[in-house]
């Protein structure tokens, strides 16, 4: 069976994937799964960057591997697209949830509903071999809330509010979350594009 590393840590995000390419004859594991210990600096301008920057580190120490990476953030509009690339440390500590959404919630203090738009956005890279690459990438919009609401998901989900729905991203089942989030819509074009290449 061929191996697919998923170029990430984070256990949220490697549950969310394992169960959308469920379907698919692979061995899914995390990096930690994988036995790699390595830390790719996200430097790039991009999230689409940034995937690509992580597949292809973990690709070159796992060459018998395929590798996919997720760059993934919240741009808010009335902050200029901020935090962007920089969501996961936008207080300063990689990985702070509660930090980073006091931060965010500080910045749109007073700013009324309609001024609090944002969208979440999920590029993917997955690196079959040497000379086939995929790149995707989905996004929803939705509002950044006032107040946390909701226990489900992580990072900015608390305060992503997506009004079709009438609920934040953390007060989403896994399930539901798992058929309308912005990974989850690059996922599906992620399975489009493999199905025509495997």
């Amino acid at each position: 069976m061929k191996r697919l590393i998923i170029a990430s840590n984070n256990e949220h995000k490697v549950k969310e994937i394992k169960a959308i390419l469920a379907e698919f004859p692979f061995e899914i594991v995390s990096l930690k799964e994988a036995g790699i210990d390595i830390d790719v600096e996200e430097d790039g301008s991009t999230f689409m960057e940034n995937a690509y920057k992580k597949a292809y580190e973990i690709f070159r120490l796992a060459k018998d591997s395929m590798v996919l990476s997720d760059d993934s953030g919240l741009m808010v509009d009335a902050l200029g697209g901020e935090p962007g690339v920089y969501s996961a440390r936008f207080a300063g500590e990689h990985g702070n949830d509660a930090k980073n959404n006091e931060k965010l919630l500080e910045l749109l203090k007073g700013k009324p509903f309609e001024e609090r738009g944002a969208r979440f956005v999920s590029a993917i890279v997955l690196i079959l071999d040497e000379n086939r690459i995929i790149k995707v990438e989905g996004d929803i919009k939705g509002v950044v809330k006032e107040e946390l609401s909701g226990r489900g998901g992580f990072g900015y989900d608390p305060l992503f509010y997506v009004p079709k729905m009438n609920k934040t991203f953390g007060e989403l089942s896994e399930q539901d979350k798992n058929e309308i989030s912005h990974r989850a819509r690059a996922l599906q074009k992620l399975k489009e594009e493999l199905k025509n290449t495997l």
